[in-house]
């Protein structure tokens, strides 16, 4: 099992909005999840600096095949195109990169 934690910004005039469409996230978006390994997701979000930040749990064996499939799919490329103009990534993010990684540098079980 791998963990992996990632930061990006949110516009302040979609916050609602935002917090709307993930108070109902779309089954088919959460069942392409699953079956690509992802579990335990969260977002959490820092106010006043609207950052956001996701945590998640991969527990598959191919991160890149299982995260390849996640961008092929019409469901989610659909979500994103709701998301994603609502976000604002880090300036200093790596090239080709949305949400910047994070890196875990603490665990406890």
């Amino acid at each position: 099992m791998r963990r992996m934690g990632h930061v990006i910004g949110i516009r302040p005039e979609n916050l609602e909005e935002y917090r709307h469409l993930h108070a109902e996230v779309w089954p088919q978006v959460l069942d392409r999840l699953r079956r690509s390994h992802i579990t335990n997701y969260s977002i959490f979000l820092r106010e006043p600096e609207l950052l956001l930040f996701s945590y998640w749990e991969y527990a598959g064996e191919n991160f890149e095949a299982d995260n390849a499939a996640i961008a092929a799919d019409p469901v989610t490329q659909d979500w994103w195109k709701l998301c994603g103009p609502m976000q604002r990534p880090l300036d200093t993010r790596a090239r080709g990169e949305w949400w910047a990684p994070m890196e875990e540098v603490f665990h406890v079980d």
